[in-house]
């Protein structure tokens, strides 16, 4: 099962779940001439991972945090692919089959998407434990 992995380092530990801290590069992060271009982007995000061997990690330690394949392109699929199809579907609902004006159905569709995100957010519990995220020491 292939995964893709990252690197970090360990935040904190609370209980069974590792806070670790990884930093997320665009792809023009890594080039060398990134500081004349000020284009780079690098953003620090902090990832929960539950595990039971929480206890063997320690704050400030490295290590590679992975998830599979499967469950990031999922994870892209709910947050990007389903946010585009219903905005597309009440867009073209609104106007080919109610009526509507384009304001309107422009206006109905961005209201879709933020109860898709709002339902999204009802579910977040049960989406979480679809996607699971490994950790090793480094």
């Amino acid at each position: 099962m292939a995964q893709i992995e990252h690197s970090g380092v360990v935040e904190r530990i609370a209980g069974d779940t590792v806070y670790v801290k990884i930093t997320s590069s665009s792809a023009c992060g890594t080039c060398r001439a990134r500081q004349a271009c000020g284009l780079a982007e690098a953003q620090e995000k902090i990832v929960a991972v539950r595990t039971r061997e929480a206890a063997a990690f320690a704050a400030g330690e490295a290590v590679m945090v992975g998830v599979r394949r499967s469950a990031g392109a999922a994870a892209v699929v709910l947050a990007y692919v389903g946010a585009l199809a219903v905005l597309l579907a009440v867009l073209f609902a609104g106007i080919g089959l109610l009526g509507w004006s384009e304001g309107v159905s422009a206006l109905a569709a961005l209201a879709g998407v933020a109860l898709y995100y709002g339902a999204m957010g009802l579910f977040r519990r049960r989406i979480e434990h679809t996607i699971q995220f490994t950790i090793t020491k480094i």
